[in-house]
């Protein structure tokens, strides 16, 4: 299992499977980032800027799209993906 990235390359739209990817494992620490900054309240903007590195004010399609995936992974990692992590752990 790859390790999870500090700031891993952020893809335009997350790689989707039904099993966790190695994307997933790499970008492990953005998808829980993101959704500690959404409990907080934090804004599309700031999340986009802040955790993926995308500059919303240059790239305003590319930074909703990218967010959105990212976002609708990290929750889908909640849901279905985290048994795989647990079942074989994260180094």
């Amino acid at each position: 299992m790859p390790k999870p990235e500090l700031k891993p390359e952020i893809a335009d739209d997350v790689p989707w499977s039904e099993t966790v990817t190695d994307y997933d494992e790499r970008h492990l620490i953005v998808y829980l980032r993101l959704l500690d900054a959404v409990a907080a309240g934090a804004s599309d903007e700031a999340m986009s800027k802040i955790v993926l590195g995308i500059d919303p004010s240059h790239e305003v399609e590319r930074s909703r799209t990218a967010l959105a995936s990212h976002l609708r992974r990290a929750r889908w990692m909640t849901e279905r993906g985290y048994r795989r992590l647990l079942a074989t752990g994260v180094r």
